[in-house]
């Protein structure tokens, strides 16, 4: 309503300028950045119906791998360079064996040792598979059994 008003009173005005009429004849969303084919849609262009969106295929999500360390193997081999007893979380309570072992990737993860006993130590040759132990926080690879000599 007042830039009715506006208009007006510059219309009226014999002296203004030519640029000042302009600006006041222009409404303020013609001046905007937004494309005046659309200026009042709250969807943007490319987006699909209702319908389009339930008939297409939803995109096929990526699983993420539980043992990214294995990069897709059931199985990597490694060096052992650390064997050290952990404590579980609560409510358990145990001494697990744990090992720290080198891939041959390079990269350095721990290994569960499962089982009563074990006759590993530095520098033995192991193979690691996947499988995660649930009461040991970042503990997400075993070590083989009867694997040792590799």
């Amino acid at each position: 309503m007042f830039s009715a008003f506006r208009l007006t009173a510059q219309l009226t005005r014999p002296w203004a300028t030519s640029s000042t009429l302009q600006r006041a004849a222009a409404p303020s969303f013609a001046r905007s950045a937004l494309p005046l084919s659309r200026a009042f849609h709250p969807s943007l262009p490319a987006s699909a119906t209702l319908n389009q969106a339930t008939r297409r295929k939803a995109p096929k999500k990526i699983k993420a791998s539980k043992s990214p360390l294995l990069e897709g193997n059931t199985q990597k081999k490694g060096v052992v360079s650390q064997i050290f007893i952990a404590k579980p979380k609560k409510p358990n309570s145990a001494k697990r064996k744990v090992a720290k072992v080198k891939l041959t990737t390079g990269k350095t993860v721990q290994a569960y040792i499962p089982g009563e006993g074990h006759n590993l130590q530095d520098h033995s040759v192991v193979l690691i598979r996947g499988g995660r132990t649930q009461d040991l926080p970042g503990v997400r690879l075993c070590e083989g059994r009867s694997t040792s000599a590799v």
